[in-house]
């Protein structure tokens, strides 16, 4: 059996990159949307940015889970799947896109 599982520390450093990952989409959509609040263009084009905070902060809910879930698949050689989470950093990230885009559009 090919077994996967390394003594290095490939996990923890694919998690810390999930954390950086997320709380840059949590803070950073936090903070845009403040940015266009504060500049006087309608409030729709913040929703965009509220959205890229709030999958941040799911991401940072499940980091916990999926690093266990990916230790588990290492030690006992299984299949990893980790769509979810990508599919989340994927739709925070074309939050932030649509709403710089938004917001560059109503300036």
């Amino acid at each position: 059996m090919n077994n996967l599982w390394d003594e290095g520390l490939q996990n923890e450093r694919t998690r810390l990159a999930w954390m950086r990952t997320a709380a840059t989409l949590a803070v950073g959509g936090l903070g845009a949307g403040g940015i266009v609040l504060r500049t006087g263009v309608q409030p729709a084009v913040a929703v965009p940015f509220v959205l890229a905070a709030l999958c941040g902060a799911l991401l940072l809910s499940r980091i916990g889970v999926r690093y266990r879930r990916v230790q588990r698949a290492l030690h006992e050689g299984l299949p990893l799947d980790d769509r979810a989470d990508a599919v989340i950093a994927w739709l925070g990230t074309m939050a932030v896109a649509a709403g710089a885009i938004g917001f560059v559009l109503t300036r």
